[in-house]
């Protein structure tokens, strides 16, 4: 599927610089206040059946020095401790591993494709989620940011316009890429990964590895057009790869549906074991489900993860 059309057309007189911005602007009005209303609403629906939550009290007591790493603000060096030798730190508290949740979702091409118009992308769902996701987290106290876009968590409603601007300009952007580049985050910090995890297993297991490796409590959810679980097609279909990985033409496609699906539901075995062995969790959710049942079993499994 392709993305919303771009004008290729250069403004080049003078003038043409604030008119440029004014439609950038009204663009973006046109698709941002849909995502924040529908998030926000299945949030509060959500938020209903939500009792109880232990919460972590907030602070700044300090919890360590890390190296500074290419990813990070500068505001978070350390000069003094950075001044005793030739090397950069940034100075890191205990809210940041007790209170923060990274937030991650897959922009790939894959996620692009839907099976059917009456459905959404699977990217648009991933975008909903996560919105939804981190005003639940906002309205329980925690702090969120978006891994990868190098600013620190925050909470409140400033938080989640954040969230909003950060997914509305990566999908303006060429697809990215199918996982998270491996990035140091706080020991007892959370990451929330969503994407359809069709990449090869030891390339997730790699980057899942990584993560747990430092102490990261993670969660997989996994989002999928009902057509990749069941593989509804039948006789002459061809298919083709959303990221230039080729292509397949089946006379008979419904003649290999029994095998696909075996295959399929390894997949999905070795994802669950993946994520056990680390101490992760993982969900998965169908774009033809509503996102309340998936975003209120998330939101317990991280209160779970908290409380440990």
């Amino acid at each position: 599927m392709s993305r919303a059309g771009r004008s290729t057309k250069k403004l080049e007189d003078a003038g043409a610089g604030p008119l440029h911005r004014l439609s950038r602007a009204e663009a973006l009005a046109a698709t941002f206040p849909p995502l924040m209303v529908e998030a926000e609403r299945v949030a509060a629906t959500v938020s209903q059946g939500v009792h109880g939550r232990r919460r972590v009290g907030e602070g700044e007591t300090f919890w360590q020095f890390r190296r500074y790493q290419p990813s990070d603000p500068t505001q978070r060096i350390d000069w003094r401790q950075s001044a005793k030798s030739d090397r950069v730190y940034v100075r890191e508290t205990e809210w940041e591993a007790a209170q923060s949740v990274w937030l991650w979702r897959d922009a790939s091409a894959s996620m692009n494709w839907r099976g059917t118009p009456s459905l959404p992308s699977k990217l648009q769902r991933a975008d909903l989620l996560l919105l939804a996701l981190a005003a639940l987290l906002v309205r329980g106290g925690e702090h969120v940011a978006l891994l990868g876009s190098g600013q620190l968590p925050a909470s409140g409603r400033a938080a989640l316009q954040r969230l909003a601007m950060q997914l509305h300009r990566d999908g303006e952007a060429a697809a990215g890429p199918g996982l998270p580049a491996a990035q140091p985050l706080p020991r007892d910090g959370r990451l929330v990964m969503i994407g359809d995890f069709l990449s090869p297993l030891e390339d997730i297991r790699t980057t899942v590895a990584a993560f747990a490796r430092c102490g990261v409590r993670g969660h997989l959810l996994q989002i999928l057009d009902p057509a990749e679980e069941n593989l509804p097609f039948s006789g002459r279909v061809l298919f083709e790869g959303a990221e230039n990985d080729g292509e397949l033409l089946f006379g008979r496609a419904e003649t290999v549906r029994d095998a696909y699906r075996s295959v399929y539901a390894e997949h999905q075995q070795a994802l669950r074991d993946l994520a056990r062995g680390v101490g992760w969790t993982m969900l998965a959710h169908r774009t033809d489900h509503a996102p309340q049942t998936v975003l209120l079993a998330l939101y317990l499994t991280l209160s779970r993860l908290a409380a440990r």
